[in-house]
């Protein structure tokens, strides 16, 4: 029978050979070692997969699953997430980067505090791997305090399936990640940080389309609508809130 591994890692992958190897090998250097990553490869068109195939070959723990269609980044951490087997489920996209001792300190966070939710700190790297800025989150958010503005870098999340047990993130192109730490906050009135930097997030660059405010923007509003099934009233009450602090944040 095998061995149910105490932490599963979901990364979604598409065209990300300039990127996957230092991924993977932040992950391979943890300091906790009870884990599975799981990558869902959405049909690239790159040698991604190749690179992949290359750290299986030399460590069992590392999964891939290949989409023949690109099915987008919801329905890819989803495909991860219904394969998982860990106690915990943790997030790490293609390009960013974890610090060698984040499962261990976060893991640890949870389990003396009986956290089902969890989030740390992060820096903001260019792709020199140059340190933009650091970002130190709110330690403890609810539902509503997520309405207002997302607080929790997905890189950077974990949540305990056996507290809370599998959950999904909702289907859209945008704003699934907030759409996933939503619904867990429906189970539990907060999530908690760690103010400890474990992580790398690549910052997005000005050409990217989501670095598109009026995108971002339209997606947040759809998340408020259609996913959440606020009313006009208190989606325009929140996404006030979501603007004004936007608008802090990029000053």
């Amino acid at each position: 029978m095998p061995i149910k591994p105490l932490v599963s890692i979901i990364t979604p992958s598409y065209n990300s050979a300039l990127t996957i190897r230092k991924t993977i090998k932040s992950v391979i250097n943890q300091t906790l070692i009870d884990w599975e990553m799981i990558i869902v490869d959405d049909n690239s068109t790159d040698n991604s997969c190749q690179i992949i195939e290359e750290y299986m070959s030399i460590d069992s723990r590392i999964q891939l699953i290949k989409q023949n269609w690109n099915a987008g980044p919801a329905i890819v951490r989803n495909i991860a997430i219904e394969k998982a087997k860990g106690q915990y489920i943790a997030f790490l996209d293609s390009d960013d980067l974890w610090h060698s001792e984040k499962l261990t300190k976060q893991i640890s966070f949870m389990k003396e505090k009986n956290i089902a939710l969890s989030y740390t700190a992060y820096n903001r790297i260019d792709s020199m791997g140059n340190i933009l800025s650091a970002y130190h989150p709110k330690l403890q958010v609810s539902y509503i305090d997520m309405l207002k503005s997302n607080r929790i870098g997905c890189l950077t999340a974990i949540y305990d399936a056996d507290k809370l047990g599998k959950v999904y993130m909702p289907n859209i192109s945008k704003r699934q990640d907030l759409g996933l730490w939503l619904k867990i906050l429906k189970k539990v009135d907060y999530a908690w940080g760690l103010d400890d930097i474990l992580a790398d997030y690549l910052a997005i660059q000005p050409n990217s389309v989501s670095s598109n405010k009026k995108n971002a923007a339209k997606y947040q509003w759809r998340l408020y609508r259609e996913i959440e099934k606020l009313s006009v009233a208190q989606s325009l009450y929140y996404f006030c809130f979501y603007a004004y602090l936007g608008f802090k944040k990029s000053k």
